[in-house]
């Protein structure tokens, strides 16, 4: 159910837009911009693809659906765009007739476009930031998408053992995403010396003998949660202990400094601070150290050369690393503290207080 406060909202982001860049039309494809814009809206049909297969053409006084008569109906009937105030524009499948539509709709003036259309300009740089400052419904929704991941990745998790193999675990916690229309956007399964090895350990057929790390990007209604859990077979090793708690240290340090107002650079030199006082001054060269979240896995990396501020209840994961260890959750930034939208629901928990704020962090869990 789309809510109507929510839309109007959007569709005004993006009509000061057109009369800032004085152009006559803006027209989005992208799955993020398109649920971003309808409340929610899948116009996709291959999940990890970025382009969908209905644009969204938006004039001073009109807004129209782009697609051919294979997606229209469900245009109609499931997505309501109908309800939303579109007008839906089908062409046969067999015709090559999406230029020439947005062209004539537009009233052949001059478009913007989030990709490399024919006819428009790519606005994508200015596109993107419309979708930073979240909407109250929208957080409402990343809240429990973030609950729903928690609980997908942690089942998951107590279920693995010794044997498994890392795309098995894997194919568990799809299947507990696919439960609740969860996409599984990216995900990672790394046993024993392959958390070490690799920053991005795509599941393989290896077992796992001791240890396990397993991470998730899972999308619903175009929001996507990033997370990441830790199981160890046994007692944690001393050495990891260390790691995982000057992880877990700098993450939050990251957290609590992702103000609205303020560069979030800020937050990043924070950050290599931290890894600095924890004694692991040079890990962060190894890895990213993630960013901003919402709608795109990041909508942009942070380093030092980032511009970015802060936006009102903007969303960010930070994945800070150290090689054998990782911390990764997902926040919503406001001006009053920092909100954990993905945190322990069943897993042990750490307890922080770090910058003022108080932290509910995933411990990693021993069976």
């Amino acid at each position: 159910m789309f809510i109507s406060e929510e839309i109007s909202e959007k569709k005004r982001r993006v009509r000061m837009l057109l009369v800032e860049l004085k152009f006559d039309g803006i027209y989005l494809k992208k799955q993020s911009n398109f649920s971003w814009l309808t409340g929610g809206g899948l116009n996709v049909v291959g999940i990890t693809l970025e382009l969908g297969v209905a644009g969204l053409l938006i004039t001073a006084d009109k807004e129209y659906v782009i697609c051919s008569n294979i997606e229209a109906p469900r245009m109609e009937n499931e997505e309501r765009l109908e309800e939303q105030g579109y007008e839906i524009i089908s062409f046969p499948w067999y015709e090559d007739r999406e230029v020439k539509l947005v062209r004539e709709l537009s009233d052949g003036g001059k478009v913007g476009a989030d990709h490399d259309f024919p006819g428009t300009e790519d606005i994508s740089k200015q596109i993107n930031p419309l979708r930073y400052s979240l909407t109250s419904w929208e957080v409402d929704r990343y809240k429990e998408i973030g609950r729903l991941t928690s609980i997908a990745i942690e089942k998951t998790a107590m279920t693995i053992r010794p044997g498994d193999k890392e795309c098995e675990v894997i194919g568990r916690l799809a299947q507990r995403l696919w439960d609740n229309r969860l996409d599984y956007i990216t995900t990672f399964c790394a046993a024993d010396e392959r958390i070490a090895d690799f920053r991005h350990p795509i599941g393989t057929e290896k077992k796992i003998e001791k240890r396990v790390m397993l991470c998730v990007n899972s999308r619903r209604q175009g929001l996507i949660i990033s997370l990441t859990r830790f199981v160890q077979f046994g007692l944690v090793p001393a050495e990891i202990r260390k790691k995982y708690n000057a992880n877990v240290l700098i993450d939050c340090t990251l957290m609590a400094n992702t103000i609205p107002g303020r560069p979030v650079v800020e937050a990043f030199r924070k950050g290599i601070d931290a890894y600095r006082e924890t004694g692991y001054a040079e890990e962060y060269k190894l890895h990213h150290q993630g960013g901003a979240i919402g709608y795109v896995g990041r909508d942009y990396k942070v380093n030092f050369q980032t511009e970015e501020i802060v936006q009102e209840n903007q969303a960010f994961a930070w994945n800070p690393s150290i090689t054998g260890s990782k911390s990764e959750d997902t926040i919503i930034a406001t001006s009053e503290a920092p909100i954990l939208l993905s945190k322990p629901m069943i897993f042990p928990e750490l307890k922080r207080d770090v910058g003022g704020f108080a932290f509910s962090r995933p411990d990693i869990l021993e069976l």
